[in-house]
């Protein structure tokens, strides 16, 4: 009923909060299905866990400006929401307040996603128990491998798709 991309997105958001991952499972489903479509519900999502990432690495001005472009898009999404077995407007409270924890300096705290669909939950719940994840346990504040993941990935696909962009941009004009 849900794509697996989905299901491990939510497993790494309430198992071992590796936001980082969440981001980069959820990036290569939106390319492989709606690449272009920059107001998806997908892109949403993603800059929802960059922006909990960022917040985690206390990073605020990241943080704000992803979360408030996620919640832009998130808002006008709400059948998208639900069909993805989350309360929409739960959701949407509970960013619009880390949002503001956010800009009044507020430390992290981990976040769980108000699942409605039991199902979902109880999918999630075994392929995180298989990965040896605890389901929404606390973030590990001092894991630095989860933490600063960023600082390990390989950087190349991501420049030359910039590069590719930017050229493509300067071809049209």
């Amino acid at each position: 009923m849900y794509p697996d991309a989905y299901i491990e997105f939510m497993v790494h958001f309430h198992g071992d909060r590796d936001y980082f991952e969440c981001h980069e499972i959820l990036e290569e489903y939106w390319k492989n299905t709606d690449r272009n479509n920059k107001s998806s519900t997908w892109v949403g999502l993603i800059l929802m866990a960059v922006s909990f990432y960022h917040h985690r690495r206390e990073n605020n001005n990241g943080a704000e400006r992803t979360l408030r472009k996620g919640i832009g898009i998130l808002e006008c999404s709400p059948a998208d929401l639900t069909a993805l077995g989350l309360n929409a407007d739960q959701l949407m409270k509970d960013l619009k307040n880390r949002l503001e924890l956010i800009q009044k300096g507020g430390k992290y705290t981990s976040v769980n996603l108000p699942i409605t669909d039991h199902l979902l939950k109880e999918k999630c719940m075994d392929v995180c128990s298989s990965k040896g994840f605890a389901w929404c346990s606390d973030s590990i504040l001092l894991d630095k491998e989860i933490v600063h993941r960023h600082k390990r990935r390989d950087r190349t696909m991501v420049i030359k798709e910039r590069l590719d962009a930017l050229n493509q941009k300067k071809r049209q004009e």
